[in-house]
């Protein structure tokens, strides 16, 4: 019986490792250290969203409808994916205070402004 491959500890929750293989066929196994797939990081959720995701062609109307959720909700799942494959994302909230950061630097606003901008 074949069983998904575990990403985490479930005590722990730090990564697993992959230590050993075996060839359902023959039965030959291979034994050291080896690196799960990224995909294999994902959880049950985000393999689920991946798979929808896919199959709508990277559609994301099509997405929202599907799984009956939000704009915002499709790409903060996606972002969540994202990152949970190790890529780095950067969030609207984080390209906002890029924005302010930059209009303070050429001097477009003070830094009063830019304090409020970046409180508000």
């Amino acid at each position: 019986m074949s069983r998904p491959v575990l990403s985490k500890c479930p005590v722990c929750g730090k990564a697993m490792a992959v230590t050993r293989l075996e060839c359902a066929s023959c039965h030959t196994s291979v034994e050291g250290r080896f690196d799960p797939c990224k995909f294999c990081r994902l959880n049950g959720e985000q393999r689920q969203f991946i798979e929808v995701f896919l199959t709508s062609r990277g559609n994301i109307k099509e997405v929202e409808r599907l799984l009956g959720i939000s704009y915002p909700t499709v790409r903060s799942r996606l972002d969540n994916v994202l990152e949970a494959l190790g890529y780095r994302v950067e969030r609207e909230q984080d390209q906002r205070r890029k924005e302010i950061i930059e209009a303070l630097d050429k001097g477009e606003i003070t830094s009063q402004e830019a304090i409020k901008l970046l409180q508000g």
